[in-house]
């Protein structure tokens, strides 16, 4: 593990070690696959103006988020499945977050359960949901993660149905059949069954609410008191929509480029949000962070942390726990550094004036 230098890096190991049918529905986006190129490259478009001779000997990363103190602006994002990846999966995941200080977002599609999950030890952690067609299992579902001491809801709204991931259907992808989706196990939702395209995609389209909308953000307001997420938003309209039916947080968020192809990478999304957004709720975002620098980028452009999705699969696909430990305690240092050498001791020193985007109006220079 000790040649590993970069977040990237697992990825080749991840391809090498897992099958096929695995390898692919973690690492593909759909269709084109246009906007899971371009959620990395637009990060590249994006360069700092570090200012100099600033006293950075001392650097604090440290945030807060919701009320909760964690010890760097970077999460894990909710990811299907993760015992596909390694015996562990979810309790390996929960234990790096735990020894990290930092928030572990748990998927629906788990193969661990909420109360396996909350049994590793403690630890801020958030339940992602979808909304089923039957509501009273939704009910359930929230009820037994706030149970099991789960912080927030991360609320999935970009999923009415499955995005084309063409992988999937090639390999006629379904879960491996030692595998169960574990917080719905004895809920009589059926399997995710062999078909002849993505059994996923079967899967959800007999179980998933497409009439989803923003009353039932209201709604979930009513058999919760758990802090509402609500993680998809792409637009200034639906942010201003998000903090009128009362959500807690934004995640600006493009599933990872699973869904609809040829929207904007997220980062190219993100300022859009936070202007709507007002400073009433905080923004984050998913997709594309590989690197510290991506974490400072996101955070230049307003938003108050950053989570990981693909980068925790390699990692522990290759290393288990070890690997996603490795995986945050690289983006940390990297972020850190980037920190230093722009000349920023604290969050709130990182400012719109230290990156320049495509986007940006020529800068007029002032006269001294």
């Amino acid at each position: 593990m000790d040649q590993i230098t970069n977040v990237m890096e697992y990825q080749a190991i991840a391809k090498e070690k897992l099958p096929k049918m695995v390898y692919d529905y973690y690492a593909s986006g759909a269709e084109d696959q246009w906007t899971l190129q371009e959620n990395r490259n637009a990060f590249s478009k994006i360069l700092f103006r570090p200012r100099i001779l600033i006293d950075v000997s001392k650097i604090d990363i440290t945030t807060t988020f919701l009320g909760f103190n964690i010890s760097m602006p970077i999460m894990i994002a909710p990811t299907a499945m993760q015992k596909m990846a390694h015996p562990e999966g979810e309790y390996a995941t929960a234990r790096a977050a735990s020894a990290a200080d930092t928030i572990m977002t748990l998927s629906s599609w788990a193969t661990s359960s909420v109360e396996e999950v909350a049994s590793t030890g403690p630890g801020i952690r958030f339940f992602q949901l979808y909304v089923l067609k039957d509501r009273n299992v939704v009910a359930q579902l929230v009820r037994r993660a706030e149970r099991a001491g789960f912080k927030a809801i991360a609320l999935t709204v970009d999923t009415p149905r499955l995005g084309r991931r063409e992988a999937d259907i090639k390999n006629r992808f379904t879960l491996p059949p030692h595998l169960t989706l574990k917080n719905f196990e004895g809920l009589d939702l059926g399997n995710i069954d062999k078909t002849d395209d993505s059994g996923l995609a079967s899967y959800v389209s007999s179980q998933m609410d497409q009439s989803l909308n923003w009353k039932d953000v209201e709604w979930l307001q009513t058999i919760t008191h758990l802090p509402i997420l609500v993680k998809g938003v792409l637009t200034a309209e639906d942010a201003r929509l998000s903090v009128q039916a009362g959500a807690a947080g934004i995640i600006v968020s493009n599933h990872g480029a699973r869904q609809l192809d040829y929207v904007p990478a997220t980062i190219m999304a993100l300022e859009e949000v936070v202007k709507a957004a007002q400073g009433r709720v905080p923004v984050f975002l998913d997709g594309g962070v590989r690197r510290g620098t991506d974490v400072f980028k996101a955070l230049a452009l307003g938003a108050s942390g950053i989570f990981i999705g693909r980068p925790v699969l390699f990692a522990l696909a290759a290393h288990g726990e070890a690997g996603v430990r490795k995986v945050l305690q690289m983006l940390r240092d990297e972020f850190e550094l980037t920190m230093a050498l722009s000349g920023c001791r604290s969050l709130k020193d990182i400012t719109r004036d230290h990156i320049v985007t495509p986007w940006d109006a020529p800068r007029v220079v002032p006269k001294l």
